[in-house]
């Protein structure tokens, strides 16, 4: 095993294949468990909204976020290949540049409230300058990151059982302590704030789509859709509703507007009782590990999506170099982004995840069509390499169903800047993502039912006929 990733955007060989299945479960795990995914859990508490309601909309949103998130990383042993690359058949070799900006403006957003929490924890812990604390914090994480697949993984096995430990003992804390009947009792249900929470917690655990096949394409193929599916999405959906929940309960017990003081005030709060009042601190210390690696994920795939950015500009050569390179612009803008940005995290957070969820729904919706329904994982790896090949420059059918999905959607939106009148109608709730979906995949399956498959599979065979045995370029 190289100490340093060799590969890039390029497809990875059956015979480099490597790694169980099952590590997909702590990988995605902690890939929720982290500081960052409590400021999902606190939106609809610090809204005004009850504990009971809050933990459903964060349970149901997370279980169709991560549904999503789940079929999405089957891809990665399926076609040895980056999530980004695989949107190539749906848009073609430029019109995927469509969705890649979408995702570097997701990769960049996100870490830079990554090392906004990494701040705000280090001063909760020692009080350390913000400034410093950012760069300290980015610069263990790009290391990381640089290493690449083998090493992100390695890391959180390790995070992932320590977290579920940390998390075990905090869960029963609480249920030990608290007055659960008090603080489950349901409330007045505010609709608004209850569907907010639910399409926040589905947008996060859906945001994780656009690279979630990078960290499965070096599995053996034969592991199969069904076993890659269940292992992500069970890690996910127990890292990430888990520790939205620990997020909520936080903020209910604690209205600190900074979301890590009110995580290590209400652990403290809970042990006190048992004699040890701080929990807190092993909590933070735990969750900030996580951080780290989920930045370090973050940074990788923003590497591999500006590569392939450029790639479809102007073909580049494949490999470590170019990774690297590409690293360093992602590492820049990521951390001039984050030093500039404001320090409360839950500042304008909603909004984001919301910008997200607008602009992955459609993409996601038509990915998945096209890979289950339409061509059925049927591919050619060397036409998605080709400016003029099988998938063209431009695919039409994709970019119009993306089109219509995200036009279907507007009247659903709420954004500081307008409202919809689906949205109004409700009272202020965001549904567009139940839109979305639907439409963007109707209009995509509708679109491709002239498709000629029996041709593009003659392609296939002739293109890929040396793929294991001749490098791409």
């Amino acid at each position: 095993m190289a100490v340093i990733e060799t590969r890039s955007i390029d497809y990875i060989p059956l015979a480099e294949r490597h790694g169980k299945v099952r590590d997909l479960w702590p990988l995605w795990f902690m890939g929720d468990a982290h500081l960052a995914t409590l400021a999902t859990g606190a939106i609809s508490v610090v809204g005004g909204l009850d504990l009971f309601w809050s933990s459903l909309a964060v349970i149901g949103g997370c279980a169709l976020g991560t549904v999503l998130m789940a079929l999405h990383c089957t891809q990665g042993p399926h076609l040895g290949l980056p999530q980004m690359i695989q949107s190539r058949p749906q848009f073609g070799y430029i019109g995927a540049l469509l969705v890649w900006f979408v995702a570097l403006f997701s990769y960049i957003g996100f870490n830079a409230l990554n090392q906004s929490l990494a701040a705000s924890t280090l001063k909760e812990l020692a009080g350390l300058p913000r400034g410093i604390s950012i760069v300290s914090f980015a610069l263990v994480a790009v290391i990381l990151a640089a290493a690449g697949y083998d090493l992100i993984h390695k890391a959180q096995r390790v995070l992932a059982y320590l977290m579920l430990a940390v998390l075990a003992v905090y869960t029963a804390g609480f249920l030990a302590t608290a007055d659960l009947a008090t603080l489950f009792r349901p409330g007045p249900f505010l609709p608004t704030l209850f569907i907010a929470q639910f399409f926040a917690a589905a947008g996060y655990q859906l945001s994780w789509s656009i690279y979630v096949s990078d960290y499965s394409r070096y599995l053996p193929r034969e592991v199969g859709i069904a076993s890659s599916f269940a292992w992500t999405f069970c890690g996910a959906m127990i890292g990430g509703a888990w520790m939205m929940l620990v997020g909520a309960v936080g903020a209910a017990a604690f209205t600190d507007p900074d979301i890590v003081v009110a995580l290590r005030r209400s652990a403290d709060a809970i042990f006190s009782g048992l004699g040890f009042s701080e929990f807190g601190l092993i909590l933070m210390i735990s969750s900030f590990g996580g951080l780290i690696t989920i930045t370090s994920l973050n940074l990788y795939g923003a590497s591999l999506t500006l590569l392939s950015v450029i790639d479809s500009l102007r073909p580049i050569r494949l490999g470590v170099a170019p990774r690297m390179a590409a690293l360093a612009v992602v590492f820049a803008a990521s951390l001039s982004l984050s030093l500039v940005v404001d320090g409360n995290v839950l500042h304008g957070f909603e909004a984001f995840i919301g910008v997200l969820l607008y602009l992955f729904t459609p993409w996601t919706a038509i990915n998945l069509a096209d890979f289950f329904f339409v061509r059925k994982g049927h591919y050619s790896i060397r036409a998605m390499f080709m400016a003029d090949g099988l998938y063209g420059r431009w695919n039409w059918r994709g970019l119009t169903a993306y089109g219509i999905g995200f036009i279907a959607m507007i009247p659903a939106f709420k954004t500081g800047l307008y409202i919809g009148p689906i949205a109004a109608a409700l009272g202020g709730a965001d549904i567009s993502m139940l839109i979305g979906l639907p439409v963007a995949a109707a209009v995509y399956l509708w679109l491709c039912r002239d498709l000629d498959l029996a041709a593009e599979l003659e392609q296939i065979a002739r293109l890929d006929s040396n793929l294991e045995t001749e490098p791409m370029r």
